[in-house]
């Protein structure tokens, strides 16, 4: 399989080769991919979303399966025992997570991870105040709201995480801009607004349909751009 750069950037500079892996959040199996390709003895893909699940299996193929497991289950609650893990990735995960999620998360992170294990960050700081896009992603998060009383996105600064990290016991390594500005595409904007229409059909009309309208309107008016930072941070744990 391609592995995106911003993966081989992030992976670039850590003890990869050998280790037991977790990747926290497999998404479409892109980090899986980069892990299984710089010889990870054993990698750990933890999702809790099915159709995730089977796209990493499907993408990474059958030739790694000896040192591949998927596995479909929470991050508040990760099936591996204590210290079981020599490197842990999370590639955007955290902007997915409402900070108390991403506290109890941070916390399993660190259950699991063995002495001097590494924890390698990708995401996304906050977005420019004049960013159109913005205003998408700010309908998406009222929907969410409105349907599951909880935020869709939620875009930490780099200094934030680190911080919540530190906080655990991690020690700051290095922090490195993997994208600048971020290309949203076509597909990106319309996945959004998908997911708009996605939380709204749990809601009454009269909520959903203007917010599904303002959706739809920004991916006439955006189509594709490019705007804001993708990030990485790496940290290593000593117990």
């Amino acid at each position: 399989m391609d592995i995106p750069r911003t993966v081989t950037a992030a992976l670039d500079d850590r003890p990869v080769s050998g280790a037991r892996c977790l990747e926290a959040g497999a998404g479409v199996g892109n980090m899986t991919g980069g892990l299984l390709a710089n010889d990870a003895a054993r990698v750990y893909a933890v999702t809790n979303e099915r159709d995730h699940a089977l796209t990493t299996r499907r993408r990474v193929g059958s030739n790694v399966t000896d040192r591949l497991s998927v596995i479909e289950a929470d991050l508040r609650s990760i099936p591996l025992s204590n210290d079981s893990v020599d490197l842990i990735t999370a590639h955007g995960l955290c902007n997915v997570l409402a900070p108390p999620a991403l506290s109890t998360i941070a916390d399993e992170l660190t259950r699991v991870a063995a002495p001097n294990c590494h924890l390698v960050i990708n995401d996304y700081d906050p977005l420019p105040s004049d960013a159109p896009i913005r205003e998408l992603f700010a309908i998406e998060n009222a929907t969410a709201e409105l349907a599951t009383g909880r935020p869709a996105l939620t875009f930490h600064p780099a200094e934030s995480l680190r911080r919540l990290f530190e906080g655990w016991g991690w020690q700051f390594n290095r922090e490195c801009t993997l994208l600048d500005p971020v290309p949203w595409t076509a597909n990106h904007v319309t996945a959004h607004a998908d997911r708009v229409s996605s939380l709204g059909a749990a809601l009454p009309d009269d909520m959903s349909k203007p917010l599904m309208a303002a959706a739809n309107r920004f991916v006439t008016e955006i189509g594709s751009t490019s705007t804001g930072r993708m990030y990485s941070l790496a940290l290593c744990f000593s117990d």
